[in-house]
């Protein structure tokens, strides 16, 4: 998960398990569009509080087996002991994975909920990585915050502090939680190299294509939209069409601020679609 060989950023997305049969049939369609980009790894979460986490392991293992490309499972600390765990490490192993993105993950009720231990699991994401990786078979990747983990109250050195000792454990990349402004990611990145750290952080891309969407997200999420940006979309709130092209429009730029700067992957939450990341990563020159 670091600069592709010939210099340019990686490239990767982001796909959601489906809650239903015709959820997964557009899935499978996104899936189909998104792999003519060649992506480096595909990425697949767990639902809110772990509630897809069967069907996580399923279809994750099912996009290395259809389609080649490298893929990336998420696994979270909720409402799993560390026997199931260990039982989630096994099945991914068996299905050809070898990298996940190792997180807390957030409680049943949403990111603002109060937390829930589970009897004999891990309440911190440190604690997971740790386990990953004495199991070993794995590369290891973490969240990162550009604009400042929700719990972290902006204080920026706690986060800096728990990404170090993340990487200490045997985190080998982080890839940021959807932001805004290139500045914060570059401010993220330096506070780390001044710690010593070599973790790559790739950035998280959101191609925005639905507002009430994009404010849902920015409030669960704690990741802010800068005024400016908010205004404009909230002039092209009512027209699909707009807050599409808009939304392909500001990302674009983003990621054009990012490259220059050095970043060593870019990576898109698609929702489930691709037309979005297909055209940005095309207008980018990067495929």
């Amino acid at each position: 998960m670091s600069t592709a060989i010939n210099g340019l950023p990686t490239i990767s997305m982001e796909l959601f398990p489906p809650k239903d049969t015709a959820g997964e049939e557009r899935l499978w369609s996104a899936v189909s569009a998104l792999s003519t980009l060649n992506p480096d790894f595909i990425s697949v979460t767990y639902g809110a509080g772990g509630s897809t986490r069967d069907r996580t392991i399923r279809i994750a293992s099912e996009l290395t087996s259809r389609t080649g490309i490298s893929t990336v499972a998420h696994l979270t600390c909720v409402g799993s002991s560390r026997s199931e765990i260990a039982s989630i490490l096994d099945q991914y192993e068996a299905a050809g994975i070898d990298t996940i993105l190792a997180l807390r993950g957030d409680p049943v009720g949403g990111p603002q909920a109060p937390w829930e231990s589970t009897p004999e699991g891990f309440d911190h994401a440190d604690q997971l990585v740790e386990f990953a990786q004495k199991r070993g078979g794995f590369r290891i990747g973490v969240a990162a915050f550009p604009d400042g983990h929700p719990a972290s109250g902006g204080d920026r050195s706690k986060d800096i502090d728990v990404l170090l000792r993340k990487e200490s454990l045997g985190a080998e990349f982080a890839t940021t939680q959807f932001f805004f402004e290139a500045e914060n990611w570059r401010s993220l990145v330096d506070a780390l190299a001044k710690k010593g750290s070599r973790l790559p952080v790739i950035a998280g891309i959101l191609p925005v294509t639905n507002v009430k969407q994009l404010k849902r997200m920015s409030e669960l999420n704690g990741s802010a939209i800068p005024a400016h940006i908010n205004e404009r979309f909230m002039k092209v709130a009512d027209d699909e069409k707009a807050v599409m092209e808009l939304g392909i429009e500001i990302a674009t730029e983003l990621c054009r601020e990012l490259i220059a700067a050095g970043v060593p992957g870019l990576h898109f939450y698609t929702m489930n679609t691709s037309e979005a990341t297909r055209r940005i990563v095309e207008g980018l020159h990067l495929r």
